[in-house]
Formats: structure tokens, C-alpha cells, sequence
């Protein structure tokens, strides 16, 4: 398990990657109306969708060394992962980044959302 500082450090730099790849989507969406909005409070980092009032959040649980994502009503633990030197569901072995475009691809219903 990673100590308390490496896993801040970590989850600091996922997470911040994260939002400025869903900035980016959120710049590139080709629809008329921004399917999203990304904002960040208190290391909080939430997806606000519009046309549902509905939120996907995301979390990083410092006392098990994980980031939750509850998104779609249901709550997703990714634990990080030393090969592949990122946070991880375990259940798929998807990223943060990989699991957070699927979600909202579900989500939105839209394949060619893409988070570069």
C-alpha cells in the first residue's frame, strides 16, 4: 500500500490529469449544448450533467489509498496499481481515465465521446 504522502501525491496528479482531459472534451463536443460541466472543490472533482441534474463524483479515500467515482448509482473503488503506475478498477483493470470515458459514453449515449 502506498504511504500517505505517495498516495496524495498520486491521487492529486490523476485527478487533476483527469479534469483537464474532461475540460478538453468538454471544448471539443461538436453538440450545440456542452453535454458537461467539470468542476473542482476541495479535491473534489465533479461531472454535472445538464439535462438530468444528475453528477458523477470523484474522490480520493486517503485512509484505504483509493479514489471512489460514484457515477450511475453505483459506487467504483480503484486501487492503485504499480505496473501500471495508475489508479485502477480492479474488476476490469480500466483506468481512471479508460473507466471515467466509459461511464460517460453510458452515460450520455454517445460512442464517440473521447478523453484524450
Amino acid at each position: 500500500m502506498l504511504d500517505e504522502a505517495t498516495f496524495r501525491r498520486e491521487s492529486d496528479q490523476a485527478l487533476e490529469s483527469l479534469k483537464q482531459s474532461l475540460i478538453l472534451a468538454e471544448e471539443q463536443s461538436d453538440a450545440e449544448e456542452i453535454p458537461f460541466e467539470t468542476e473542482e472543490k476541495n479535491g473534489v472533482l465533479n461531472v454535472l450533467f445538464e439535462h438530468d441534474g444528475s453528477k458523477f463524483v470523484f474522490t480520493p479515500n486517503t485512509p484505504v489509498r483509493q479514489i471512489w467515482i460514484s457515477a450511475l448509482t453505483t459506487s467504483f473503488k480503484l486501487d492503485w496499481s504499480e505496473d501500471a503506475h495508475a489508479f485502477v478498477l480492479p474488476r476490469t483493470g480500466e483506468n481512471l481515465k479508460l473507466l471515467t470515458q466509459r461511464l460517460l459514453r453510458e452515460h450520455l449515449g454517445d460512442s464517440s465521446i473521447t478523453l484524450p
